[in-house]
Parts: structure tokens; sequence; C-alpha cells
């Protein structure tokens, strides 16, 4: 048997399909130039490269079991990176079989009690994995109580996204399972009500359930209306009783960020198609549609009313305004693609992170970037600026920017300064998500180690701590700054009640 290096890549990027990842197949697509190789995709079988490799996992089991003397070894069940280290397996193995043998010896059986002897092993098993266990991830001083987290239930995959709604503790949730949610956290109920918004499509003349995740969502300024952003290429507006509004149909491809200008009159969305489009929202037509970047357009911030910047993994940013045929400003100089962008409160300053693991700070007065913050080792997912205004924390102070790296550590930026104030260092795993609380005083972070941290903005202290029971994607403070929101990989969505 023989295969060519075409013949690969095509099983690769349909799996990467099949298995939701469409961003990651379409570049994957256009980056192996699947559309140039001559091999007819309607006679590829579905999942064909897991069954390959199964085929192939079943082959090296079999070899690896028979001995060079033709005796049968029992092997545990091979893994697929066992599979591409055989001599790895076989001294495992080895081994395994003289622990096995250590640990009989080394555990006394108490008079017949079977109960103890299973204790004795359950503690020499957590003695054995290291100091990150269960009760390790959170200090006991901070931790939340249990009684003062509300869990969400029914969702029926990961959530996404979780926004409140800016006047009333309405929380909204989006998730891989075609659905949004509007949960009634007002009357404080341990079972709040929800609202199922259910994403459909049109096909043969009937609704059927999309199936494809909601990727975004976002309250108008007064509360009134929320809008989300589909895979399946469609924005929609719904009321706050769960009706929908209106569908909003132009982008080809899935949507990957929305916004609604301050306004609300303007809704503006980024998509997979390499444009950004500026929506009408009362009549849901398309005003203005923006074909600036050279590959998917991955994030959108308004600076005013009708000016917003876009990023891509294209690596560029562009500043547009609607009515304008080309952008107004346009900032390079990241080196990878540019997953973040957000305008400070006054419009004046963009930050912008990246895969390059920089931070960078843009000034519509200059070309080259104000500051380039080059502190964390990883990919920085995500960006927030503290809150301005009166009653803030900032009303003093120099403007603070938040950001959240898969180096599993938030910072905290002086912005006028370019230096890292704080640099908050709880987490253990990636960190997909940063808030800060209305008053700017304390900064939510949520990480898929299953941690939900609160921290002092001022003295980067970690003040509260909470543990679910899925990854985090997404946390998020109610108006008054009481309560903070979270939704997980496991599908659940909690609010964390913070009032003494």
């Amino acid at each position: 048997m023989s295969f060519t290096s075409d013949e690969v890549n095509f099983l690769v990027y349909r799996y990467l399909q099949e298995s939701g990842f469409y961003h990651a197949a379409y570049v994957f697509g256009i980056e192996s130039h699947i559309s140039q190789s001559n091999i007819n995709g309607a006679l590829v079988p579905p999942a064909a490269l897991l069954s390959i490799i199964q085929k192939g996992l079943q082959y090296t089991e079999a070899e690896i079991s028979i001995g060079e003397d033709g005796s049968e070894r029992l092997i545990d069940s091979l893994s697929l990176i066992d599979a591409v280290m055989p001599d790895v397996v076989a001294s495992r193995q080895q081994q395994n079989q003289q622990q096995k043998a250590v640990v009989k010896t080394e555990i006394p059986s108490t008079n017949g009690d079977e109960g103890n002897q299973g204790a004795v092993a359950k503690e020499l098993i957590s003695c054995n994995s290291g100091t990150t266990g269960e009760n390790m991830d959170v200090d006991n001083s901070v931790e939340i109580p249990l009684n003062k987290a509300t869990i969400l239930r029914g969702h029926e995959s990961e959530v996404f996204i979780c926004a409140w709604n800016p006047t009333t503790d309405l929380l909204a949730s989006g998730s891989g399972d075609s659905t949004a949610r509007i949960w009634n956290m007002n009357d404080n109920s341990t079972s709040p009500n929800q609202l199922v918004l259910r994403h459909c499509i049109q096909k043969g003349g009937t609704e059927v359930p999309s199936n494809k995740d909601v990727t975004s969502l976002d309250w108008n300024c007064d509360g009134t209306l929320l809008a989300t952003g589909s895979y399946d290429g469609y924005a929609r507006i719904w009321m706050t009783d769960g009706r929908l509004a209106s569908t909003l149909g132009q982008h080809k491809g899935p949507i990957f960020a929305l916004k609604w200008n301050k306004k609300g009159n303007y809704i503006l969305s980024a998509g997979v198609d390499k444009t950004t489009i500026i929506w009408d929202a009362s009549s849901g037509h398309c005003t203005q549609q923006f074909a600036f970047h050279s590959a998917p357009a991955l994030d959108v911030d308004w600076q005013s009313n009708n000016s917003f910047a876009s990023c891509s993994t294209d690596q560029c940013i562009h500043v547009c305004q609607l009515g304008e045929n080309r952008p107004i400003k346009s900032f390079q100089g990241h080196t990878n693609e540019v997953n973040a962008i957000k305008w400070d409160p006054q419009g004046n300053l963009l930050a912008s992170c990246s895969d390059d693991m920089t931070l960078k700070i843009w000034s519509m007065r200059q070309d080259t970037c104000v500051h380039d913050l080059q502190a964390h080792s990883k990919e920085i997912y995500t960006i927030k600026w503290s809150p301005t205004g009166p009653g803030t924390n900032n009303a003093n102070m120099n403007l603070i920017l938040a950001s959240a790296s898969f180096d599993s550590t938030v910072r905290l930026w002086d912005v006028e300064r370019g230096a890292c104030i704080h640099t908050l260092t709880k987490h253990s795993e990636p960190v997909y998500s940063v808030a800060f609380s209305p008053d700017g005083k304390f900064l939510a972070s949520g990480s898929f180690d299953k941690c939900v941290h609160i921290w002092s903005t001022q003295t980067g202290q970690l003040v509260h701590s909470y543990k679910g029971t899925g990854g985090i994607f997404e946390v998020c403070w109610n108006s008054r700054g009481d309560k903070v929101g979270a939704s997980a990989s496991d599908g659940s969505v909690f609010v964390l009640d913070l009032r003494k």
C-alpha cells in the first residue's frame, strides 16, 4: 500500500470538517491546496481517517503482543501515542508487572478488612499523584462557599460565551448545542427559569436545528435586544422574551464575533469569509460590507457609533468607517494571527493581542505601535480595558489593561508607562477570559483548570476562588458588580453571588 501527501492532507481536512473545526479546516484547506488535488471527495466515506488509524492500531497491537519467540504477551489496550512508540510500550508493560508485584507485597491486609486495604491503596495513589490534587487548587481562605454558587444546567454541549444584560440580572449563554439561553437570575431562586433560543435554518421548506455552534453574543445598551452570531453564518436578533426579531444573512460561512454600537442602531460582525459587516439593527439589512482582510476576520470592536477596528489571521488590523470604501487606518506589526482587539473606553487607544505572544497598543496618530508589550510566554487569547468614569477605580488612575494567555497567567498593564504592574499566577491551565468589575476594583479570570479567580486590581491579590466542573471559556460581571457569571466546557453555566 502506498499513499501520497495529497491523500493524507485530504483525510486530515475531512476529519477537521467532520469534527466541527471549520476555521482550522478552512485554513488547512487553503494552505495544503486541497482544491487542486484530484481526489473525489464524494467517494471518501465519513470518518475515513479515524477508521484507517483504528486499523493501524489493531495491527500495531498485534505486532507488540507477539514476542520474538512467537509467544503471546498480554498488553493493555494501546493509545494512539503508544502505537508510534512500541519499544516504550514493551518496557512499560515490564515495569507495570514489577510495580504490581511490589504493591501486592506492600499493602497489608488488616484481618481480612477489605475496606481498610482499599483505603490504604487509595492513600498510596493520592500521595504519588503530585501536589496538584483537587483540594490543592483553591486557596481555602478565599474559596467561595457552595451556597453562593448557582449551577445552571440545560445546555447539551460546551458553553463558549456568556453575557449579563446591562440593566437587569438576565444572563445570556451560547453553546455548541446550537442554542443560546437566557437565564433569569433576578428572583435569586435556586433553579432559575431559562428561555431557549433555538438557532434554526430553512431546509426543504421547514425549519430544522442548524447543529452549529453559537460563537458570539452581545446585548444592546438598554438591554432590550440580544444579538447572536453562529457557525451557520447567520446573525440573529432576539427579544428578552426569547422571540426571534430578525435574521441577518450575508456572511458566507461562520461568524466569529459581533458587537452592538453604543447607540444601538448598528450591529458589527466578523466572519470566516474575510469580511466585516455593519447591519442596520431595525431592518436587519446589511448597510456596508468591508472586504479588506486576506484571511478570516476574528474580532471587531466599535471605536465610535460609525467607526470600528477589525483583526484577522492575516496579522493585520484595519480601522474602517461607515461610508468609506477603504480603511481609514491600517496597523501592521504582529507576526502571527491577531486574536482580539479592544478600544479603550474613550476610543483613543486600540489594544491587540496575538498568537505571536505580544500585546500591542496603537494610536490613530501614528503608524507604528505605541507600546509593544512582551512578557507572556505563549499565545494571548483575550484582553480587556479597565472601566473609567465616576465611581470607578480609575477616576484618578492610569488606564489598566488585562491580558489572558495560554501560559496560564493573567497580566495587568499600566498602559501609560507600558509596564506590567501585576502578574497573576494561580491558574494552572490556559486562561480564556478576563473581566473587570464595573468599578474596576476587581478582575475575574476563567481558565481551563476549571477555576474562576477574582483578584484585587490594586494589590494583585487573590480575593475569591471557585472551582467548577468544566474548563471555563468566559467570565462576566453583572451591572451592579455583585455577581459573576461563567460558562464551561462541560455544558454548565454558573453564577457566583459575591454579596456579603
